[in-house]
């Protein structure tokens, strides 16, 4: 009995060293790793920021009518035929914006969970944050994530928009903008995107080993000219319909 109580003692004693030598995935790991997810968060950010430069070069051609802006929408959903079928290349960029969305979403609340943890107590003397798109970063990124429902909703499946047309986006764009509320919602939601693009751009460069103590100043830049183009360029859609510019 005793040499076998011996031989189990020492099969379970390898049984645990084994267990103990399994190291986790590289991927598991990476995405464990407050690095990991910042570098997640940096990615994703830059692929929704190149689809808000397309998205806003899309919005605007509505300056230039009826008949261009909706060739524009007809394009949007034959875009890679012949290789792809009706709509596939549209469903693509979808799926893609998406996973950067939500990677991005993740990411930042885990993020702001860990950050809250590590501070559990508050600091006795507050400190001064770098800036005011810094202080909004957060409440700016829940604004944003409204609005890309409601914008769905609106004019996407025209669930929210009284007077869509479907296959009509220029026609659809002007009864959403005539309405008070369309105006508020998405002016609103632009100035977020501007605030989280001026802050979220230098940050993720800075993540990605781009920034250094040279290329701030440069960056810093970047990152306000492209939230200025954006939300100007957003907003000026608005603008124009209100204004009986596009009618």
């Amino acid at each position: 009995m005793a040499l076998a109580t011996r031989t189990d003692r020492k099969s379970s004693d390898r049984s645990s060293d084994r267990s103990s030598d399994r190291t986790p995935p590289p991927t598991r790991t990476f995405w464990g790793s407050t690095v990991g997810k910042k570098t997640v968060m940096a990615v994703s950010g830059l692929i929704m920021l190149g689809y808000l430069l397309a998205h806003v070069m899309g919005n605007l051609k509505v300056f230039f009518g009826p008949e261009e802006f909706n060739g524009y929408g007809h394009w949007l959903r034959t875009m890679g035929e012949p290789v792809l079928h009706y709509e596939w290349g549209l469903w693509i960029v979808r799926v893609v914006l998406l996973a950067a969305v939500v990677a991005h979403a993740v990411s930042a609340y885990q993020l702001s969970r860990r950050d809250l943890r590590a501070r559990p107590t508050r600091y006795v003397h507050k400190r001064r944050r770098a800036s005011y798109a810094t202080r909004t970063m957060r409440w700016g990124g829940v604004i944003v994530a409204l609005f890309i429902v409601w914008h769905l909703l609106d004019l996407t499946t025209l669930t929210v928009n009284e007077n869509a047309q479907v296959g009509h986006p220029y026609e659809n764009v002007v009864a959403t903008f005539s309405t008070w509320y369309g105006n508020v919602i998405y002016i609103v939601a632009m100035l977020a995107v501007g605030l989280h693009i001026r802050h979220g751009f230098w940050s993720a460069a800075q993540t990605l080993g781009v920034g250094n103590a040279t290329r701030d100043r440069v960056l810093k830049t970047v990152a306000n000219a492209l939230a200025f183009v954006l939300t100007a360029g957003f907003i000026s859609v608005p603008v124009a319909v209100m204004t009986k510019v596009v009618s």
